[in-house]
Formats: structure tokens, sequence, C-alpha cells
């Protein structure tokens, strides 16, 4: 294949904005946000499990602790009517008296046995109330990071694409100037060798595999004329002669 050395020296330009484009992906895809995000949102959704534990059994005390206040309620009122009749003289027989005694006797500890119980669950549920105020503190406080994170990721990935635009651009104008088939060539080049279809011929050194090249290989690129192609022998990228390739 042959083509001008001035085309060829712009097939540098095109690798240059080449590798600017791979450049800008990978600051892309590596930003340090993507990673704290990630982080900080398994944070978030183990904190969020907690929280419906903590508010779950927030729930269940509340109504462990009105259904404990109800036998409570239910104890004392029949303990006073009791109470009432015991009061009132309305049981004459010794035996009826002494049952009733007994039964008020045995339903004021059953209402302390019952208050027991509803102190119990309130301090439960206290402690469930503190835990969800404070995994609701910590919840807010993970989804505030997230925003920030998320706003500074959002902020990078303009800046970012801007750049890209801008480089993609310029690449297209860059290209548009290069023979179709040295164009061709080199995208299929960079494709197999990682990204670099064109290397420059540096101190007689493929700049694309960073391989001196042997003598032979030398004589015969000082043998090509200007607008031949040449390829490097090792990694068989283009290589592009220059003032400086040390012919």
């Amino acid at each position: 294949m042959n083509a001008e050395p001035a085309d060829q020296i712009r097939l540098l330009d095109v690798q240059d904005l080449d590798v600017r484009l791979q450049q800008l992906a990978h600051k892309r895809k590596s930003l340090p946000e993507h990673a704290e995000i990630e982080s900080l949102n398994r944070d978030l959704a183990q904190l969020r499990d907690l929280l419906v534990a903590a508010q779950t059994e927030e729930s269940d005390c509340t109504r462990e602790q009105t259904k404990a206040e109800q036998d409570v309620d239910q104890v004392r009122q029949r303990a006073a009517r009791d109470q009432k009749r015991l009061d009132s003289g309305a049981v004459s027989s010794p035996k009826d008296l002494e049952n009733l005694q007994r039964e008020i006797a045995s339903l004021a500890k059953r209402q302390g046995d019952l208050e027991d119980v509803v102190l119990e669950v309130m301090e439960r549920r206290e402690s469930a109330q503190e835990r969800v105020a404070e995994l609701t503190g910590r919840v807010g406080s993970v989804q505030g990071r997230i925003d920030d994170a998320t706003a500074r990721r959002d902020a990078a990935l303009e800046q970012i694409d801007g750049e890209t635009a801008s480089v993609t651009k310029e690449r297209e104008v860059v290209a548009a100037s290069v023979p179709a088939a040295l164009l061709s060539l080199y995208d299929k080049l960079r494709e197999q060798q990682g990204g670099i279809g064109a290397a420059k011929l540096y101190a007689r050194t493929c700049q694309g595999c960073r391989q001196e090249l042997a003598i032979t290989e030398l004589n015969e690129i000082r043998a090509a004329a200007p607008d031949t192609v040449v390829r490097c022998e090792n990694c068989r990228r283009i290589l592009v002669r220059t003032a400086e390739s040390g012919l």
C-alpha cells in the first residue's frame, strides 16, 4: 500500500486522538465515585434492612403494650366490681365472702403481674424507638453521602463527555483527510492490536511494541519509497517514518 508521507503523518494524529478517546473512556469507567456510590448503596441497603427490622419490632411492641394495658384494665375493672360488692355488704355467706376476698387478692396479684409486663414491654418499645431514630439518622446520613457522590460523579461525567465529544469531532475531521484505504487498514490493526494501529518509528524503535528494529529491517525501510506504507515486523503495526526515525 502507498500513501503520501503527509497522510501517514496525519495517521499519527488520528492515533493520538484515538488514544485520548481510550483514556477518556477508561477515566469515565474508573471514576472513584463509581466505587464510592456502589459501596454506599450496599451500606444503605443494610441500614434500611435494619431499620425495617427495628420498625417492625417497635410496631410489635406497640401492639403488645396495647394488649397488656387492655388486660390490666380488664382485671382492674373486675377487681373494682368485686370490691364494690364486698363494700356493699351484699355478700352475706361466709363462704362466698371468703371466695370474694380470695378473688380480689388474686386479681390484685394478677394486676401487678400484668403491670410488670406492661413496664417490660414499654422498655422494649422505648429501646426499639431509639433504635429506629438512630437508624433513621444513619440512613439519612448515608443517603446524603450518596447524593453528594452522585453529584460529583455526574459533574465529572459531564466534563469527560464534553471532552470526548470535542475529541471525537476533531478525530472525524483529521480522519477525513486520510486516504480511505490507509484509514481502513489502520482501524483494522487498531482493533487487533489493543487500540494502537499506527506507531512512529523513533530512533530505530517501533513506538508501538517498543522493539528496536533489526538492521535488515531498517535497511528495507531505508530502501522503501517515501510513499510506501511500511509495517513493523514484530507487531505488524503501521510504521510512520519521520525525521526522528534514525534512518
